[in-house]
């Protein structure tokens, strides 16, 4: 198929096709240095320990478990993402965090999801647990994308995983095979043929949601602080999830807003 791609843009479609994600650290942090400094502000508030200064945010987010506890980290959770999607910027960073991978993978008219979705998940605790899953089985769209944003370095069990592309094409071939299993049994059934995504800080991650992915214990000294978001092509199909309820368009461009409004000129007779 031919293509007028420019260069990046065809390196990073054929990383993506082939491996089912791509990494992009990024050359400013300023977007990111916000971001963070939101969610250690409102931690610190909830958990009423003094604010740190920005050069130990990380190692205050990574030791969070010290000071909450599992008992307490849904409502801590959900309190950080209402915090964050009320901020008037949040979004609009988030956003701008990831402009040059959605502009390349997904397209430059886009629709974003609502509000961003925040996971902590503290060392040892098996109440965060995201089993293995594709997003498209329960009803979303095969057009989107998912922006993963760590807070913190997250690598072994405290990142995610992801089944390979080639791996997937032949399971979904013989799908009917696993009717009837649990989501534990599937992922036995492929946890040898999973990437595990070390993602730094500093770093953005777009992977294809309809492979299957999760999440297991973390194993790890450290809690994880990672945040996903889904983008689209504003004119491409939607699934479960529509426009005006889910998502809402971002960068609506002029000829889309002219087309929108225009109505032909009535003739009397």
């Amino acid at each position: 198929m031919s293509h007028y791609l420019e260069k990046y843009e065809s390196e990073l479609s054929k990383k993506f096709l082939k491996n089912g994600y791509v990494i992009l650290k990024q050359k400013n942090l300023t977007n990111l240095k916000y971001i963070k400094s939101l969610i250690v502000k409102k931690s610190a508030k909830i958990l009423g320990v003094k604010t740190p200064n920005y050069n130990m945010s990380e190692k205050f987010l990574n030791n969070i478990h010290k000071d909450l506890k599992v008992k307490d980290l849904n409502n801590f959770r959900l309190k950080i993402i209402k915090y964050i999607n009320e901020d008037k910027d949040f979004k609009k960073k988030y956003f701008h965090v990831a402009k040059d991978l959605l502009f390349a993978l997904v397209g430059n008219e886009l629709a974003m999801q609502s509000r961003v979705n925040l996971s902590i998940q503290l060392p040892n605790d098996d109440s965060s647990l995201l089993p293995v899953h594709s997003d498209i089985w329960s009803g979303d769209s095969p057009f989107e994308a998912v922006i993963w944003i760590p807070m913190v370095n997250c690598y072994s069990t405290k990142t995610m995983y992801l089944l390979k592309p080639e791996k997937y094409n032949k399971i979904h071939k013989n799908f009917s095979k696993y009717i009837g299993k649990s989501s534990l049994d599937f992922y036995k059934s492929i946890k040898s043929d999973v990437k595990w995504i070390k993602v730094n800080f500093g770093e953005v991650l777009i992977f294809n949601q309809a492979l299957p992915h999760g999440n297991v214990i973390n194993k790890e000294k450290e809690t994880r602080w990672s945040m996903n978001c889904r983008f689209k092509s504003l004119y491409s199909p939607y699934g479960d999830k529509k426009i005006g309820e889910f998502f809402e368009p971002i960068t609506l461009r002029a000829a889309s807003k002219i087309g929108m409004q225009y109505h032909l000129p009535k003739i009397n007779d």
